[in-house]
């Protein structure tokens, strides 16, 4: 009975618990023993409901919960500030900020963009861009080209990689998916004829370009043949330029300057530093088919100060460079602490290649040869007056020397496509 009194208390005092029947063997027998009375109840037990989880037990669904930011107090809702006092105060964000927020999060699973408001378009690049979804290898191309696709010229009308090689070959995809570029800076970034980008110039997407500059690309006759080729044979392709920079290219001969003039809409040419053999000729040749003039002083076209990256993706493209050169600098600390070791004399000294640094380079012994088209305004620095003064004249030997070129070219027209050319057409 002392027993039996026992487990009764135990089971009063832990009432709040349902833990269920609880049965006794006695004498060989199962008694269950009977809550309610505090007595034991005979017989077989009556089957109840089977509980897993007591009475108190509940479940709370979270989202992501492999994500460490999901774990972590959601403050993101709400906007603190602090009053004149001290306090702090907490409102909540709107519900276009809310939203705004998720799809920046999962920008790249947007389908497409094609329609949609430009205004909204912008704030949502501005919030994908501050959370640096376009910096990601995979996803932020595929959200770049979302962007891009639909909105031109908008994401990026204006873009100067110059001095920044490596950009372009860690950013190459990206690079290519911008769309209606107006300007295109690629100086001293030593590409070369070969180079994927190169190839990307004649596509359908770059036709907009008006201003490209590739000083000290380390170009020749076969890349302007290849980059002229659309206007040439499809009269597409760069067929709206009207600046082009090709100075710093020793290997671009009298053969290459040929190709340039398929550039019926130039307006400025810069070919100072290449390896021509016959300026005169190359300057007269010009001056006819494509009407430009000889300047007798720099333009401010070539200066480089005009061409900026402009657009939405402005601070994209920074944080692309930032990323190269977080990348390269533990080669820096290592280069550095090896030369810190041979100081003290603990390592062998061993030659190595020095790294050649991207310089411009020296225009040769023909001088500056920068060309502009005279109808356009301020498209170059005021000119001497002796210049101007003999405009008439100029004007006069035009007329003659174009009336020969047309007699000569008439005659070759049919053999304007080589089989070089005919070559190059079936690649594209």
């Amino acid at each position: 009975q002392n027993w039996m009194r026992g487990m009764s208390y135990c089971l009063h005092s832990e009432s709040y618990l349902d833990t269920g029947p609880i049965y006794v063997r006695e004498n060989g027998k199962l008694h269950m023993v009977n809550q309610g009375a505090g007595g034991i109840q005979n017989g077989t037990p009556k089957t109840r409901p089977f509980r897993l989880f007591s009475r108190g037990f509940s479940v709370e669904l979270c989202m992501n919960r492999e994500d460490d930011r999901a774990r972590r107090q959601r403050t993101d809702h709400f906007i603190f500030t602090y009053t004149k006092e001290g306090n702090l105060r907490y409102s909540a964000k709107s519900l276009f900020s809310l939203v705004l927020g998720y799809i920046s999060d999962n920008v790249d699973h947007i389908d497409s963009l094609i329609g949609f408001p430009e205004q909204i378009a912008e704030k949502l690049f501005s919030a994908a861009e501050a959370r640096q979804k376009f910096t990601e290898p995979v996803t932020g191309l595929r959200a770049l080209q979302k962007f891009t696709e639909a909105y031109g010229s908008l994401v990026l009308c204006s873009l100067c990689l110059r001095n920044r090689y490596l950009v372009i070959s860690e950013k190459l995809e990206e690079i290519k998916s911008f769309r209606e570029l107006t300007c295109l800076d690629l100086s001293c970034c030593k590409l070369g004829d070969e180079h994927e980008l190169l190839e990307h110039l004649t596509k359908e997407a770059l036709s907009s370009v008006k201003r490209l500059l590739l000083k000290d690309n380390s170009l020749s006759d076969a890349g302007l043949r290849r980059m002229t080729a659309p206007v040439r044979v499809l009269k597409k392709g760069l067929e709206n330029l009207l600046v082009l920079d090709l100075s710093c290219n020793p290997k671009i001969t009298d053969v290459g300057i040929g190709y340039l003039l398929s550039f019926k809409k130039l307006n400025c040419l810069d070919i100072s530093g290449t390896g021509l053999k016959d300026v005169n000729a190359v300057i007269k040749r010009i001056q006819m088919q494509l009407g430009l003039v000889h300047s007798k002083v720099p333009l401010k076209e070539f200066d480089h100060s005009n061409c900026k990256t402009e657009g939405w993706a402005e601070q994209t493209v920074l944080q692309w460079e930032q990323a190269v050169m977080e990348a390269i600098k533990p080669q820096d600390d290592l280069r550095s602490r090896t030369a810190a070791l041979r100081f003290y004399g603990k390592t062998r000294r061993i030659e190595e290649v020095v790294k050649r640094k991207l310089v411009n380079t020296e225009t040769k012994a023909s001088g500056n040869l920068q060309f502009y088209k005279e109808k356009v305004q301020n498209c170059h620095l005021p000119l001497k007056k002796e210049v101007a003064g003999s405009h008439e004249l100029r004007n006069s030997k035009k007329r003659a020397l174009a009336e020969q070129e047309k007699e000569r070219t008439s005659k070759q027209k049919h053999l304007c496509l080589t089989v070089e050319d005919w070559d190059l057409l079936n690649t594209y």
